[in-house]
């Protein structure tokens, strides 16, 4: 049965004083395959009358695969398709990869063996089809609906499976999106940002993954389209700071597109690269808001971007919208962001999920503006800069 509105509310608003585990939160040890070891069990969402109106649960477990519990932007998905999944009635785990494909590819192989009803998977390694290829034939052979999210998956891969779709954005669009409002906001304040008067802006591009599609195009989209701006204002190109740099970009080599990892970059940097030596950096772009957070960290500890509005602010920007990188543009320490809608993506995956599990149309009740062909849903991207 479908719950009304407030229904759903009240269910939802159950969930959340339920524990972390109860709510499929929990912590889980992701060393091995086995569901006692790294699952979270979820709630089994007991029958709940609200406003006069039964929730019944959907027969069958969802298993759900995050490619590592320890990204902000993900763990704010997670929470979210927690929620959802527990209004809507279905029973699901889920599975922290830790960051690691042969883990999360032994955890699909013990769900299937659990008889798992249905597959949603935030892959672990996006630079091929191979991980998600091996998915969908371990899920075909029984007839089991996969739903991959976030991570690209191409086209000809979720199409090779009648029962697969693919949830998450046009992640080119972020990098235009960034590359159109880092442009404007370099051309309102070319000045204050041009701290030796070059008449260049120096600046530093942290790339979260190398082979990853959204990390790709943002590291490209984001630098092109904001010369693309600076040069119809008449204004130079963007100068990379690093002469002797020929990818332009420094990559977090462990791929978790971590703060960690921006602010060992920008820690070294402002050793060598600084205002007393006329070649300060002049500007942070980074393909997620943890690396940005990163390299606010490091330059606050190198006295800029103070949150009392008393020292000079290098621009830093980032993307997602998470809490964090909301909380610092608010404080003026982080200029701005590009919002990756977590809620929208969750509601949209619970969505599909009950559709196939009910035997509805897969896309029943999603945002037809939103569907692609036959294969995939894209969540729209939004700007953010506090003047929202």
């Amino acid at each position: 049965m479908r719950l009304s509105r407030k229904a759903m509310a009240l269910a939802m608003a159950s969930c959340m004083a339920l524990s972390m585990t109860a709510c499929g939160g929990g912590s889980t040890d992701t060393t091995t395959a086995a569901p006692a070891a790294d699952a979270t069990t979820a709630a089994e969402s007991d029958t709940t009358e609200a406003a006069g109106e039964e929730q019944a649960a959907i027969d069958g477990e969802v298993s759900v695969f995050y490619y590592t519990y320890g990204d902000t932007y993900i763990s704010s998905v997670r929470s979210a398709l927690d929620a959802a999944l527990d209004a809507a009635g279905v029973q699901y785990q889920d599975y922290d990869s830790n960051n690691s494909q042969t883990t999360q590819t032994e955890q699909v192989t013990t769900a299937i063996a659990k008889g798992t009803s249905l597959l949603v998977v935030n892959l672990v390694d996006s630079g091929s089809d191979d991980a998600a290829r091996n998915i969908i034939d371990q899920a075909s052979a029984q007839n089991i609906p996969v739903i991959f999210f976030n991570r690209s998956v191409s086209e000809e891969a979720v199409s090779s499976y009648d029962k697969c779709v693919f949830v998450g954005t046009d992640y080119e669009m972020a990098g235009h999106m960034q590359g159109e409002m880092i442009g404007q906001y370099l051309v309102e304040n070319y000045d204050t940002i041009d701290l030796n008067g070059d008449g260049e802006i120096s600046y530093v591009m942290f790339k979260g993954q190398e082979g990853n599609a959204e990390a790709i195009a943002r590291t490209q989209y984001g630098v092109e389209d904001a010369d693309a701006v600076l040069t119809e204002a008449g204004k130079p190109a963007l100068s990379f700071y690093d002469d002797s740099n020929s990818n332009k970009y420094l990559v977090d080599q462990d791929g978790a597109w971590s703060a960690a990892a921006a602010n060992n970059y920008m820690q070294t940097i402002l050793s060598q690269y600084s205002e007393a030596n006329n070649n300060m950096v002049e500007l942070v772009i980074a393909n997620n808001d943890e690396m940005a957070i990163g390299a606010v960290t490091a330059l606050q500890n190198a006295g800029y971007n103070l949150e009392d509005g008393s020292a000079t602010v290098i621009p830093v920007f980032g993307v997602d919208a998470t809490d964090a990188a909301k909380e610092a543009i608010a404080k003026g320490t982080m200029t701005g962001t590009i919002k990756q809608d977590a809620d929208g993506m969750a509601n949209t995956i619970s969505q599909i999920t009950v559709n196939y599990m009910t035997g509805a149309d897969t896309f029943a009740d999603v945002d037809s503006e939103n569907v692609v062909g036959t294969w995939r849903v894209n969540i729209p991207y939004g700007t953010y800069t506090g003047e929202e």
